[in-house]
């Protein structure tokens, strides 16, 4: 029966093996597709970050053929082949192990591994338009679009207050303080920010100090993962993806797409 139980846990790994890989490869295809419109010849590396702890680094290792260096790089070199992504020669794959999967990597669904693209510096112009939608709280608009050339997009309470220093804040997406609904009052004049990042090639959203703590200001619901994620720190932003559902406060809700939403009027 011992004999039974153990052939079993080995197939569970060899499953876990098989799935991991299938979600770690899939992320990436995806990623390639998204990066510079689908054509790939500005990438210069891709970095692949796994959080595993030891009982399931042996897992990891296989799912990234740690024993077969190389052979992760041809399934990737394949894939962009069968997709013409046009990847240099020269690219580089570096699988990394970390304690912590870094917040600028996109997570990969159902694993512990997160991924980056990197890209030549300032070797081209990077843009994306995006929506903002608005879930529950009453905002200004109903939706808003976001360019990359926006610069901040400020997000509080009410569209010109007052600041420290006497200076006054723009907010673009504003929640009037005077407003019937109830969530408005908990977002705060300078609560967060969004704004694109050449270097990740995405929309970047930042908790922004006054009012209540950055750690309490903001969650996300992200599609990568299915998790609540607080922003925890003014300083590390969380890269929006498409369908993260952003909680502001105590109850006024956002939705980020790339998608411009049906039947919404800005």
């Amino acid at each position: 029966m011992a004999f039974n139980l153990f052939k079993k846990e080995e197939n569970e790994h060899s499953a876990d093996v098989k799935t991991a890989r299938a979600a770690i490869l899939k992320k990436i295809k995806t990623e390639l597709q998204k990066a510079e419109g689908g054509e790939g010849k500005n990438i210069i590396g891709i970095e692949l970050f796994i959080a595993a702890p030891d009982s399931e680094k042996h897992v990891y290792e296989a799912a990234v053929y740690a024993d077969y260096p190389g052979k992760l790089r041809d399934e990737i070199q394949k894939i962009a082949d069968d997709y013409a992504l046009g990847l240099p020669v020269s690219w580089a794959l570096d699988v990394s192990y970390t304690a912590e999967l870094p917040p600028e990597a996109s997570q990969v669904k159902g694993t512990v591994a997160a991924m980056f693209i990197r890209t030549k510096d300032n070797s081209i112009k990077k843009s994306a338009t995006a929506y903002i939608v608005i879930l529950n709280g009453e905002a200004e608009k109903k939706m808003y679009q976001l360019n990359s050339n926006d610069g901040k997009v400020n997000i509080g309470r009410d569209s010109n207050v007052q600041v420290a220093g006497g200076f006054f804040r723009l907010n673009q997406i504003a929640f009037p303080g005077d407003s019937k609904n109830e969530v408005n009052k908990y977002i705060s004049r300078q609560h967060a920010h969004i704004e694109w990042s050449n270097e990740n090639g995405s929309f970047m959203l930042y908790a922004d100090e006054g009012g209540i703590p950055p750690g309490n200001k903001i969650k996300v619901k992200t599609t990568a993962n299915e998790t609540l994620n607080k922003l925890s720190s003014i300083q590390v932003g969380h890269r929006l993806e498409e369908g993260d559902q952003v909680i502001l406060g105590e109850g006024a809700v956002i939705a980020f797409s790339y998608k411009e939403p049906q039947g919404k009027k800005k």
